[in-house]
């Protein structure tokens, strides 16, 4: 059975491992810094707890799910330990900003890597994982890591320059969602729905809005349009968030959330 092993169990290295519990084929390894964060989820996943040194050793796809500024001492630290080993591994980093071969180079050899940036929905199955690949990737391996991931939502392979920028979007954008849904329940209560009632009609919205999308390949200002009656109450609100730069708001969000990982190179 092939083993997966996080190192690193925070909120999207737990959502990963939580993703591929899912899957019966996989076998799990959870290593964490602080170890309580590790058993909390080895109960949910029914993952083995293990440390640094164990995961490295023995697990097939070592995920490292350390913060970029933490990246160099954990490569560090399992440096000797993959040098040493026998069998065949893959090296899988979300790390912001870190490209494929920062990570070979302070490893001193070359490796099978799969650089990835998931957004925190893969842990209902609703998210979208970015991935690019270096050429020691092959298909056997990719095909393996692409089912480990099955269950995590959608899967989009981009050219690795193209992985910040993607990020921007999808990585940082489940952050700008949750603030337009609460921005709408505020809304709603404003004119006099119950908060509970006004959270779930802007959250359903806004799944079935994408949801439509992406199952028609209809363009977003197509449907915008079609919502938008002439004289209608659909364009006046339209006109109140364009006199409030709404989606020059929104670009500027992406940009910038870009041109921080761009910094942390």
């Amino acid at each position: 059975m092939t083993t997966i092993g996080f190192i690193g169990t925070g909120k999207m290295g737990g959502a990963l491992a939580t993703a591929v519990s899912k899957n019966s084929a996989f076998r799990l390894l959870l290593a964490n810094r602080h170890p309580e964060k590790a058993i909390a989820l080895s109960e949910t996943t029914g993952g083995e707890v293990a440390d640094v040194s164990a995961v490295a050793e023995r697990a097939d796809y070592i995920f490292l799910g350390v913060k970029p500024q933490m990246l160099s001492g954990l490569l560090k630290d399992i440096k000797d330990i993959l040098a040493n080993r026998e069998n065949p591994l893959t090296l899988v980093t979300m790390a912001a900003g870190t490209e494929i071969r920062v990570i070979l180079d302070q490893l001193g050899k070359d490796y099978p890597v799969i650089r990835i940036m998931p957004n925190i929905p893969v842990a209902i199955g609703q998210g979208l994982i970015l991935y690019s690949c270096n050429q020691l990737v092959n298909k056997k391996t990719l095909d393996e890591f692409l089912d480990a991931m099955s269950f995590s939502g959608r899967l989009l392979r981009v050219d690795e320059r193209m992985i910040d920028a993607g990020s921007a979007v999808s990585g940082c954008g489940p952050a700008y969602a949750a603030l337009f849904i609460e921005a709408l329940a505020d809304g709603g209560v404003a004119c006099g729905l119950p908060r509970n009632q006004a959270v779930e009609c802007a959250a359903q919205m806004v799944l079935g809005t994408a949801q439509y999308i992406l199952s028609t390949g209809t363009h977003p200002g197509e449907l915008k349009d079609a919502v938008c009656s002439p004289g209608g109450t659909t364009i006046q609100g339209v006109r109140a968030l364009e006199e409030g730069g709404f989606r020059g708001s929104v670009m500027d969000a992406v940009i910038s959330s870009y041109e921080k990982t761009l910094s942390l190179k």
